[in-house]
Parts: C-alpha cells; structure tokens; sequence
C-alpha cells in the first residue's frame, strides 16, 4: 500500500518561525550555520522575500530571496534531512524564482556546495548554469562554491 504524502504548504516565514529555520540551519549547516541575528535581520529587509514549507503545521524546509533593482540572489533553500528528495526543495525553488519575476529580476544568482551534486542538478533543471566559482567560500569547512545563474525576461 502506498504512503500518503501530507500535503506541503508555502507561506511566508514569521518571526515566530526563527526557532524552527534555526533548528533547521544547524541540522543541515552545522558550523556553517547562520545565527538568528543574521536570519532575524534578514527578516526585516524589504529587499527580502522568505517562505517556509509546513507540513502538518511543522517547519520542513524555508527559503530566502534578495532583490536589488533586475537582480536577485537566492540567499538560502533548507530542506531537513527527513523530507529531502521529495519536492520540497523543488517547491521552494520555484516559489523564489517566481518572487524573483514578480519583483523584475532580470538575472537570478546562488551559491551552491562544490560536492552538492543533487541541488547543483536540481538549478540546472530550472534554467541555472554555472558562471563561476568561489574557492573556500563555506567557513569553517573551507568547501568551494559554485556560483549559478539564471537569465533572461523574468529571470
């Protein structure tokens, strides 16, 4: 017999979130980790769009967008490890890159782990390719990061 999927909902990332986005910062993260200020002062810039995935009610996975004038810069998409591969990634994805339209991003860039295969195939999948890298760009670990973008009319 097949599982049910509980159905994922998108919606805005509050405030009272933080404890979850930060639970799930460290659970993927790690050292890398952003702090809750750094999050917390995210939260509050108007060139910044974040959204949570919830399912039943829970924290699944969130995602942030930076938007300056035509170009966007995907800041941040967390999935936990329990939920991975399932769309939720996806989800969010396209939940910035149409926020990065809306806004009339012409260009829409991210970073991304040198050895993160899977996310790297997923942006590929929707339209990102690779412009450039950033040697020791994650600290403390030193990993690289491969810089993506996406062009075009409504980036």
């Amino acid at each position: 017999m097949a599982e049910t999927e509980t159905p994922i909902t998108l919606r805005r990332l509050l405030v009272s979130d933080v404890p979850a986005a930060m639970a799930l910062e460290h659970e993927l993260f790690g050292d890398e980790a952003w702090t809750e200020g750094m999050l917390r002062d995210e939260l509050s810039a108007p060139t910044r769009h974040y959204v949570v995935a919830a399912e039943d009610g829970q924290v699944v996975g969130y995602g942030g967008l930076c938007v300056y004038d035509e170009e966007a810069f995907i800041q941040t998409i967390a999935v936990t490890a329990a939920r991975q591969r399932r769309g939720i990634g996806r989800s969010l994805l396209l939940e910035l890159i149409a926020e990065s339209e809306r806004r009339g991003a012409r260009s829409l860039l991210l970073e991304v782990r040198a050895d993160n295969v899977a996310a790297q195939a997923l942006y590929a999948a929707h339209g990102f390719a690779p412009v450039g890298l950033r040697k020791g760009y994650y600290q403390p670990s030193g990993a690289d990061a491969v810089v993506m973008m996406r062009e075009g009319e409504g980036a």
